[in-house]
């Protein structure tokens, strides 16, 4: 599959998405349509948040989160910092942000889809929030300058790139020297079979294009970070392998069995070294 089929059936899918909630319909999650995929729950996008935080953002940016995980919970936000969600749909752990870096800080959130931006703006509204700002383009061009975020954020969207280390280059080039990178994202741990690797609808649906945890590794050392950790925030098992696996005309019972306990949400957390050294140069601050 080529990256330009990958990018526009993603931009098709998060687009129809974002008119379901906005039509009143809902997303394809447990908490909203248990009838939907299928007619089974998606064991990777429901139950990511608690109520007080559900609380804090408008009903249809809760209901167009599409992620695996609460990385605004995990992120150790602080008053004043800048901060960029790649891929950041309905605005929901954006508006989060917003509120943890109060109003001396900054909210940014990147999309490609124009539904997605629609909605984002409307809950943006809504929220009341005066210190985020949406921006419309692809988390491998990423529209701002060097050395400008200090934390960057991201919800399941990574694995959907045909070009991470491209996404990761360039979310280096933007954090700030001693900036943080701390995202959810599925991440693989053994093989996977070719069937799933090979579909694109699981691949839009944060599993097909999951890296294994080495290659992740690999990918963000490759990229300049330092201090890479992936911890394990949910580990699905053979009833969530048959979840996400069913109405993909695949042998479900056969394949859930090969991929039980390999699909894991994890929280990846990496740093922009302060100081990169150059051989027979001075230190240079995040060159």
């Amino acid at each position: 599959m080529s990256k330009s089929n990958v990018k526009e059936v993603v931009r098709e899918k998060y687009g129809q998405a974002a008119l379901r909630v906005t039509s009143g319909a809902g997303n394809p999650c447990c908490r909203d349509n248990p009838s939907a995929l299928e007619g089974s729950c998606d064991p990777i996008t429901s139950n990511l948040y608690d109520a007080a935080q559900e609380a804090e953002v408008p009903d249809a940016a809760l209901k167009a989160s599409l992620g695996c995980g609460n990385p605004t919970a995990l992120a150790e936000l602080k008053s004043g910092e800048t901060v960029l969600d790649l891929g950041s749909g309905g605005g929901m752990d954006v508006l989060l942000s917003a509120r943890r870096v109060g109003p001396t800080g900054k909210a940014y959130g990147l999309d490609m889809t124009d539904e997605m931006l629609a909605l984002a703006e409307e809950n943006k509204r809504k929220s009341g929030l005066t210190n985020v700002e949406f921006l419309k383009g692809e988390i491998e061009n990423i529209p701002l300058p060097d050395n400008s975020v200090d934390v960057i954020i991201s919800n399941c969207v990574i694995n959907l790139s045909g070009d991470k280390d491209l996404v990761l280059k360039e979310a280096f080039r933007v954090l700030k020297p001693g900036g943080r990178f701390a995202i959810s994202d599925v991440v693989v741990r053994g093989n996977v079979p070719a069937e799933i690797k090979k579909n694109m609808e699981l691949w839009v649906g944060c599993v097909a294009g999951a890296l294994s945890d080495y290659e992740y590794v690999a990918k963000l050392a490759k990229a300049g970070f330092n201090n890479i950790d992936i911890e394990a925030t949910r580990v699905y098992s053979i009833e969530d392998a048959r979840a996400f696996l069913s109405g993909q005309g695949l042998n479900v019972d056969a394949l859930a069995r090969e991929v039980e306990d390999k699909f894991i949400s994890a929280f990846i957390r990496a740093n922009k070294p302060p100081f990169v050294r150059d051989p027979g140069r001075a230190p240079v601050a995040g060159q």
